[in-house]
């Protein structure tokens, strides 16, 4: 295990990420500087301080007004509300009462879809669990999600909410429903071995995606980054 002044030197969680399913569970252990005993309290604080809390930033709520006003500032609806202009001096009322009626229309659409994708960020962030079990100095101990940090061991078991992505580095008859990213009704079964660096998403068995449900059995993965 490393002591805190190493990780400074340490590569940055998210470099190998999109490959991390298909090298030895091992080898990623060693690429985060972490060990079967889980990080050290040390370690566990000067990798908050580097890389921040485990959070989906929430959405800006700004007043529902000044969202829909937003969408009048753009360079095309100035446009095409002095063509208002233009078309009502020149006796053009009809051609005017069309353009300001597509402005309008414009506008509510985005603030609808704005609106809708603010309502799913929040969603997502509460599909994560308030807490995780996590083995740390080689003991179990149960922390917020928003301190978990990359190279933290996280305790997977039945009924649990996986807190972020994972790399498994133990699992035991361990499945894991996984119908928000695949839509397959069946629990997908997990492993620690490697798979093809080409995998889709639902086959990479060697994973586990924040947000899934443990169906059954139990495990020990790895998180890689925030």
């Amino acid at each position: 295990m490393r002591d805190s002044a190493d990780i400074a030197e340490a590569p940055p969680p998210g470099a190998a990420d999109s490959s991390c399913h298909a090298k030895a569970a091992q080898e990623v252990l060693a690429s985060l500087n972490t060990s079967l005993d889980g990080l050290g309290r040390d370690d566990v604080q000067a990798r908050l301080r580097r890389y921040g809390p485990n959070a989906l930033l929430g959405a800006k709520g700004r007043h529902p007004v000044i969202r829909f006003l937003l969408h009048f500032n753009n360079a095309l609806i100035f446009f095409l509300m002095a063509g208002v202009v233009a078309a009502w001096a020149l006796g053009h009322a009809v051609d005017a009462a069309v353009i300001v009626a597509v402005v309008l229309i414009n506008a509510i659409v985005g603030f609808v879809q704005e609106g809708k994708a603010e309502s799913a960020l929040n969603a997502i962030r509460n599909m994560i669990s308030p807490h995780a079990n996590v083995l740390r100095d080689g003991q179990r101990s149960s922390v917020p999600v928003t301190e978990l940090v990359p190279g933290d061991l996280v305790l997977l078991e039945a009924g649990d909410r996986v807190p972020a992505d994972l790399r498994l580095v133990r699992a035991r008859g361990l499945l894991i429903e996984e119908a928000i990213l695949t839509g397959e009704s069946v629990a997908s079964e997990k492993h620690e071995e490697p798979v093809a660096a080409d995998a889709a998403l639902g086959d990479r068995s060697s994973m586990a995606y924040s947000g899934t449900i443990v169906a059954a059995g139990e495990g020990l993965a790895l998180q890689l980054q925030v």
